[in-house]
């Protein structure tokens, strides 16, 4: 594989370079590739090298504290980005983060995932982008080369097969080279051939035995050799044991600091003459030239001048587009001669809106990629921004939550630091009761060496009265107050989990319950003496004030919803998952929708043909109830302007552009790869290279919604298709009444079965167009070599497979228009 061009600038920085490198002594040398703290590098002044800062940043850039105080546009999710199917959407996107990061001081976004959705049960599956590899390493390319085009770099994660939560420090993944070759690593490759990203982040687990963090082939003869890449690798956070290992396997950067293996353990072994001086300088040019890129070397002609950064962009409205272009519509029925959807003005004059997820909008997964938006529209406040006065009512109906949750929506709260001897060392407005301080990101004027306790205090407003729960979750002692009264006080040690962050949070538990009026404010307060753990890789304080509302009788709440709905021309329900059953940190073992929105729904169309359902989830659920609505439209997690999107989806303003990125089935029984559970250490993935729609095909199964769907607001004529064995040309015609957006899909199927064994079919290219009523259009769409392409085991490269070919151009995988067949 070849690199990209060198220019004259590419000579500049790599002088500047190798003149930095030759100043500096092996400690330098080796401090430099150790974590200064959790977020970024160690300056050193005497080679002109600035301290680079690293921050999270799939969906928006939090920088290096955990706090609202400097507040980040929250993209919608990553697999709502890729659901847009549109590479250069995603190349917008990614110069949004570019521009944010800027903004924050940040040099490096850790970001993105493109880990596949090997698992609809996967915990993380929210923050990758498919199921397929293709389309992966596309929508990937697109964020890379936009985050790159803003003069920031990205580290491609999580390099490889870290495709689930459980165990997922612990986990040997046993692939075979055909499905790692194929499916795991060809995301990455793609990217680093396409994108030349600046980063790339070494997973936790273990793949073949290998630590992600020393593996050898992996990292250097695959990554390195293989492929040219020539940035630097990063592990994730806590994810390097071994000085040794670690270093010979290819790791250049140790994180966090500023306990690591590197530093003073890597000046040491090469002291004593375990490690190769030459390895370190390796690492140090892979950093160097880092820094040079993003500008923080001097001499150094940063990649891209202040002159030639991109177009400043408008946060909201992006996130707005982004959002309503990744809604997948999956059923639209028509009745009485109408589509459910959009709502026509005409014959929809009230709209019955129910279920605590539209007023509680759940806008990101969580985990590492929460952000801390300015603010975020809900949909019902999309809604009835949308709609005109006095059309649209409101009813809980379910709340996903039965749950502790983190305090939020009602709390003024913010964090005071003491002394032991009391004395106040600072403050911190927070948006929510949870703290996750690691490293710097304590308030101004605390340090840690002084901090004896943190605690919440201010106020909380019920928005219903009854019986309220407060919880807590972390570790140490800990006292609540509530309206005045100590309601509970003691300590907590370490939790059990294998996962040390999940630890070190603690579990989720209730401490009191207090009866309170709606809308009677009362004073709140949990404070925590901080622990002094020995051995803790690094300083850090991390627990959380929990709440649960009162606990209606489900019953009441439905039947409330359901008479709003029966007089109603249009019922809207929202359904979602909460971050107890989808989140980062653990897999789910199921796909039902929490609490009793399952029942909400069935109720309301039971009494209303015009049932709307928005599903609001990072990753596929059941929907039991799927034929009985009138439409179903998933909303992923949807970001900051994740409301107004929908109001302007549901009235037609805007057409819904999503497509299935994975493939959503009807039940959990019927979904052929679901194994997230190591056994004694190793997770084998005997599927080989059959997981997603391949997996379904092969099985024979019929999913609820199948890979590559998704509904528009018009209807689309294939009329023409012309392909080679290296481009297909599809013309197709508008054949509805109003503009539209269709996402033109190729498959390819071999058309000869037997060794090796192959999918069906497999997507081989795609592309959007537009065109208004009774308009047609042309698109060429090009085929790679690598589609006609396996990876052959015996010889150890990648090896055509000669013969005829279907070539199928398709609305989704099973809604296939035109075929052609190719000799290759």
């Amino acid at each position: 594989m070849t690199g990209a061009p060198i220019t004259r600038a590419d000579h500049a920085r790599e002088a500047a370079v190798e003149a930095a490198l030759g100043k500096l002594d092996l400690d330098d040398k080796a401090r430099l590739l150790a974590g200064q703290d959790n977020w970024s590098l160690p300056a050193l002044p005497g080679i002109g090298l600035a301290s680079l800062v690293m921050s999270d940043g799939p969906i928006g850039v939090r920088g290096v504290r955990w706090t609202a105080d400097d507040p980040s546009v929250a993209l919608p999710s990553p697999t709502a980005l890729a659901a847009t199917w549109d590479p250069e959407l995603s190349r917008r996107a990614g110069r949004l983060l570019a521009q944010e990061a800027r903004r924050k001081g940040v040099h490096v976004l850790l970001a993105p995932t493109v880990n596949l959705h090997r698992s609809p049960l996967g915990g993380r599956h929210f923050e990758a982008y498919s199921e397929d590899p293709y389309l992966t390493g596309e929508i990937g390319t697109g964020y890379v080369l936009g985050v790159q085009d803003g003069g920031v770099g990205t580290t491609v994660k999580h390099f490889v097969a870290n495709d689930a939560e459980t165990d997922r420090f612990t986990v040997d993944n046993i692939v075979a080279p055909r499905p790692l070759r194929e499916l795991y690593l060809a995301p990455f490759e793609a990217i680093v051939e396409n994108a030349h990203p600046w980063g790339i982040m070494a997973a936790y687990n273990r793949v073949n035995g290998g630590s992600m963090t020393e593996h050898r082939h992996l990292q250097k003869e695959v990554l390195r050799g293989e492929w040219g890449f020539d940035g630097f690798i990063v592990s994730d956070w806590l994810a390097a044991r071994s000085t040794t290992g670690a270093i010979l396997g290819g790791l250049d950067v140790a994180m966090p600091g500023p306990k690591t293996v590197y530093g003073d353990a890597l000046a040491t072994a090469v002291r004593a003459g375990e490690v190769e001086e030459s390895l370190v300088d390796d690492a140090v040019r892979n950093v160097l030239r880092l820094a040079a890129r993003v500008g923080a070397l001097d001499n150094a002609p940063a990649v891209v001048a202040g002159s030639q950064l991109p177009a400043p962009l408008d946060g909201d409205a992006l996130a707005r587009e982004v959002a309503r272009r990744s809604f997948v519509l999956v059923r639209n029925e028509v009745r009485d001669g109408h589509p459910a959807l959009p709502l026509d003005p005409a014959r929809t004059r009230t709209v019955a809106l129910s279920g605590a997820a539209a007023r509680d909008a759940r806008i990101l997964g969580g985990g590492s990629a929460t952000v801390f938006p300015p603010h975020v529209v809900s949909p019902l406040d999309g809604l009835t921004a949308a709609l005109p006065d006095g059309a649209l009512t409101y009813r809980v109906g379910a709340d996903p939550s039965d749950q502790l949750a983190v305090a939020a929506q009602g709390f003024e709260l913010r964090a005071v630091c003491r002394a032991a001897d009391g004395r106040e060392l600072g403050t911190v407005d927070l948006p929510s009761g949870m703290i996750q301080w690691v490293g710097v990101d304590l308030p101004d004027g605390v340090t840690y060496d002084e901090l004896h306790s943190v605690e919440f205090t201010g106020t909380f407003t019920p928005r219903e009265s009854g019986d309220h729960t407060f919880g807590t979750r972390g570790i140490g002692p800990l006292v609540l107050t509530v309206g005045g009264e100590r309601v509970w006080e003691g300590e907590e040690g370490l939790g059990t989990s294998t996962d040390p962050f999940n630890a070190f949070f603690g579990e989720r538990l209730p401490r009191a319950r207090v009866t309170l009026l709606e809308g009677e404010c009362v004073d709140v307060s949990l404070r925590l003496t901080v622990p002094r753990l020995p051995g803790m890789p690094m300083d850090a304080v991390a627990f959380s004030l929990l709440h649960l509302g009162p606990q209606r009788d489900p019953g009441d709440l439905i039947a409330e919803a359901v008479e709003a709905a029966r007089t109603a021309d249009t019922a809207v329900v929202v359904v979602a998952t909460t971050t107890a059953v989808e989140s980062e940190g653990f897999d789910r073992t199921s796909l039902e929708l929490p609490g009793h929105q399952n029942a909400l729904v069935a109720a309301v169309a039971a009494v209303n043909p015009h049932t709307v359902v928005v599903v609001n989830t990072g990753s596929p659920v059941e929907l039991p109830w799927r034929d009985d609505v009138s439409a179903v439209l998933l909303s992923w997690f949807p970001g900051q302007e994740g409301g107004a999107a929908l109001a302007d989806v549901l009235t037609g303003a805007e057409e819904p552009g999503g497509r299935l990125t994975t493939t959503w089935p009807v039940a959990l029984a019927d979904v052929p790869v679901t194994d997230t559970t190591p056994v004694d250490g190793e997770l084998h993935y005997t599927e080989g290279v059959f997981i997603g729609y391949r997996a379904w095909e092969r099985a024979g199964t019929t999913p609820a919604y199948p890979f590559g769907h998704g509904l528009g607001y018009t209807d689309w004529e294939y009329e023409s298709l012309d392909a080679t064995a290296d481009r297909a040309t599809v013309t197709l015609r508008n054949t509805g009444t109003r503009p539209g957006r269709e996402t033109v899909q190729i498959y390819l199927a071999p058309q000869a079965a037997g060794a090796p064994e192959r999918p069906l079919r497999w997507l081989a290219g795609f592309a959007s167009v537009e065109a208004g009523p009774g308009e047609s259009v042309e698109v060429t769409i090009p085929l790679r070599a690598r589609a006609y392409q396996i990876w052959d085991e015996e010889t150890h490269g990648w090896t055509t497979v000669p013969g005829t070919y279907e070539i199928q151009a398709a609305r989704s995988l099973t809604d296939r228009r035109l075929s052609a067949t190719v000799e290759r």
